[in-house]
């Protein structure tokens, strides 16, 4: 039976949740949370909800119960600084399953349904009974309890009137575990940036926080996810997740480097019959020429198309780029939808089927954000 605190918790945490849900957009569009490193929760600030607590003293007060007239400021201040502690933003911590779970219910998101066969393993300990020996971190409380009490019972030493029960070295129990081989989907993630002199700070926020959020919800749907990392201007390289986000270039761009780029790993590295391969590309819809948009339309549809389960192009809006890339990738793949946040490339009938793995979506700025996760996963690929 669920214990009367527990239920309390479990109203608080729907509480919480619908709070959430309910401010989604804006945290989405803010950045309204703190990652904590080492483990898959976060830190979201939430308004106006309080911290169960026990208070004592008359309630029998109300809202403009007190002294003053219309227009006095609340409180009695004479326009002075106040000198009472202020009311503090709760902060709750909600694993990011949590968060991608709400982020679906709130973009009506289907789940992703890996394609492919299982061909991947990962080993986990299972924790399948209890033992007499371990170590004290696997200790199960109850079950020590549970034979201590069985002992005392039977030794005639338990008293209802002052029940304390002690364990003893003989009562003690621990969670024994097996090594258990799952078949497993594995995923990978393949962001790419332009890094030219045209993208700046203010863009690579907007790259940043949607691929935050991409994150979230790719690994909501696979158990196991590889995320790598290219920037470009005319020349592509790989790097770690710190410097794609915080490198900056003064040079041209030419896209079809980065896509030369990500092929080369994919045909090295990823086989298309064991990984579900996401490719995102951001850039500000400049590129040098237009033999090599020619280019970047070919390498897609020959080489990186076949291997992948969604090509998404994000193009953020800059004062300085032309903002053309993305007018390049509806005409040749399709598109549809709200042009402020693109739309799913691919026509239909007599359309090759890989032309419609490619998703166009643009964000001028951070309010777009929520529309776009929703252009980029509402085909459940």
């Amino acid at each position: 039976m669920v214990s009367k605190i527990e239920q309390d918790h479990q109203r608080f945490r729907e509480i919480v949740r619908g709070k959430i849900r309910k401010d989604l957009r804006r945290f989405i569009s803010r950045g309204e949370f703190i990652g904590k490193e080492g483990d898959r929760f976060v830190s979201i600030p939430v308004h106006d909800v309080d911290i169960p607590t026990f208070r004592y003293g008359d309630n029998s007060g109300g809202v403009g119960m007190g002294p003053g007239d219309e227009g006095d400021p609340a409180g009695g201040s004479n326009g002075k600084g106040g000198d009472k502690p202020g009311k503090h933003i709760l902060e709750v911590d909600v694993s990011l399953d949590e968060l991608a779970d709400i982020l679906g219910e709130e973009l009506k998101l289907p789940r992703i349904e890996p394609k492919g066969q299982h061909k991947l393993t990962t080993v986990r300990d299972k924790y399948s009974g209890v033992r007499s020996t371990g170590p004290a971190s696997l200790r199960h409380f109850k079950r020590s309890y549970r034979e201590a009490l069985k002992r005392q019972i039977a030794l005639g030493a338990y008293d209802p009137a002052n029940p304390i029960v002690i364990p003893i070295k003989r009562d003690l129990r621990f969670r024994s575990w097996n090594e258990v081989k799952k078949p497993q989907s594995n995923a990978l993630i393949v962001y790419m940036m332009d890094v030219s002199g045209s993208m700046g700070d203010e863009q690579k926020e907007l790259v940043r926080l949607q691929a935050f959020w991409i994150d979230t919800w790719l690994r909501r749907n696979y158990e196991g996810i590889e995320s790598r990392y290219i920037v470009h201007d005319v020349v592509a390289s790989e790097v770690d997740r710190a410097t794609f986000f915080s490198v900056r270039e003064d040079g041209g761009t030419r896209i079809s480097s980065a896509f030369t780029k990500c092929n080369e790993m994919l045909e090295q590295n990823y086989d298309p019959e064991d990984w579900n391969t996401y490719v995102f590309h951001f850039s500000d819809g400049d590129n040098s020429s237009d033999s090599d948009n020619r280019q970047c339309v070919q390498i897609l549809e020959k080489d990186l198309l076949p291997r992948v389960n969604m090509f998404g192009y994000v193009q953020v809006a800059s004062p300085y780029g032309s903002g053309s890339f993305i007018n390049v990738m509806r005409e040749a793949f399709g598109s549809g939808g709200d042009d402020r946040a693109g739309g799913v490339g691919g026509a239909g009938g007599g359309v090759n089927d890989r032309r419609n793995k490619v998703v166009t979506s643009r964000v001028n700025n951070r309010e777009d954000i929520f529309e776009s996760l929703r252009t980029l996963f509402k085909a459940g690929k």
